[in-house]
């Protein structure tokens, strides 16, 4: 018997609807054609099977459904086995502005399992928010660890610049910035960032801020960025996006993943006939340097916001419903399907993903690991 979280949902059922049919207005309403109750697994292809693992399972495990507390950032730390995460930083229910900056929180997924293990039916595990320094305006991005520390992008706010921070994860928690310019310009508004198998950071920047009103007018293209911590220096990778948003990398770092979320236009409104697509590019193993830009996935619900790559090549996407997943040559496998947008997800132990939800957090285990960590 088929468990009923495991929802099939056949291509072929759903390639013709017919002209009297219901069709979706627009990107961001749901495509649930059993309308089954959420959180569940929504399988388009078989493989997703060897995905989700021969037990798995989904569920929320802490909320607050006044403040987008859970949004951007996760970064999962194996020594605490805590997973740290960013609020919304100037979206609905973001309470983050030109007034107000965002805040970064965290879980501790020992706290998940001795719930699950008492077998409560609505777990709600506390979130703890960090203190940290006024450096830290608008976290948007975050990776690690990295030299034992958490990497945070930040958008800045107003005229404080946006940064890459590095961030020690024991309390006081104190900060370096390790970059806040591009040759004396400040960039627009940092967005998502990662560790390539080089060691170098790689991150993302966008007008998002200026589209949420709380930094201004843009003054550069929105465009991919390699950081060398090292040698302090930083050049462009990629370019001609959109808004440039999401950015992962195979494990073995040949490819790179980078998702554009240009149908979001925050003040101007949602543009349907704008990307909401995930691009891939091949590594030049020498410049870093982005070649042989292709589209891999266009998400269909919401924007394909934060990426994830786990060890067999799939890769994750935090969209308008859940986590979608594609295979490495981008048929969609299926989704964690939690009925409202996911910014981002990260994966944790044991097969483990956690998905940020806004103003939920959902724990889902399953078979699929992810990469491990790069600590240069």
């Amino acid at each position: 018997m088929i468990p009923w979280y495991l929802l099939f949902v056949d291509p072929r059922s759903f390639a013709v609807l017919g002209e009297n049919a219901t069709f979706r207005e627009n990107s961001f309403q749901l495509f649930n054609p059993t309308s089954t109750t959420p959180p569940f697994f929504q399988i388009f292809d078989h493989s997703f099977l060897s995905i989700l693992g021969p037990n798995p399972s989904i569920r929320q495990v802490t909320s607050n459904l006044t403040f987008a507390f859970a949004h951007e950032a996760p970064i999962y730390v194996p020594a605490t086995d805590e997973v740290y995460f960013a609020s919304n930083d100037g979206g609905t229910l973001g309470m983050s502005d030109l007034e107000h900056n965002n805040v970064v929180g965290k879980i501790s997924l020992r706290d998940v399992d001795l719930a699950m293990a008492a077998n409560d039916t609505a777990i709600d595990v506390p979130v703890t928010i960090l203190d940290l320094p006024d450096t830290i305006q608008m976290t948007n991005g975050g990776t690690g660890p990295f030299k034992s520390s958490l990497v945070l992008a930040t958008s800045g706010r107003g005229p404080r610049p946006p940064s890459v921070v590095l961030v020690n994860p024991k309390a006081p928690h104190n900060a370096t910035v390790l970059l806040d310019n591009f040759f004396g310009r400040q960039f627009n508004s940092l967005n998502d960032i990662k560790v390539h198998t080089s060691g170098k950071l790689f991150f993302t920047d966008t007008e998002s801020a200026f589209l949420h009103h709380f930094r201004p007018n843009p003054l550069l293209p929105n465009q991919v960025y390699r950081f060398d911590t090292g040698t302090g220096v930083v050049r462009v990778v990629a370019t001609d996006f959109d808004k440039c948003n999401g950015i992962a990398f195979t494990a073995d770092g040949v490819t790179a993943y980078v998702g554009d979320t240009g149908a979001s236009g925050g003040f101007l409104g949602n543009n349907q006939t704008e990307p909401a697509t995930i691009y891939a590019f091949d590594v030049d193993a020498r410049t870093h340097v982005f070649k042989n830009r292709r589209v891999f996935a266009y998400a269909d619900t919401g924007i394909p916001d934060g990426l994830e790559v786990d060890l067999e090549g799939n890769v994750y996407a935090g969209c308008g419903d859940g986590v979608q997943v594609w295979n490495d040559v981008g048929t969609l496998l299926g989704k964690f399907f939690v009925g409202s947008t996911s910014a981002n997800m990260v994966f944790a132990k044991d097969g483990r993903l956690v998905i940020l939800a806004e103003t939920k957090i959902f724990v889902a285990d399953i078979a699929a690991r992810g990469i491990p960590p790069i600590s240069p």
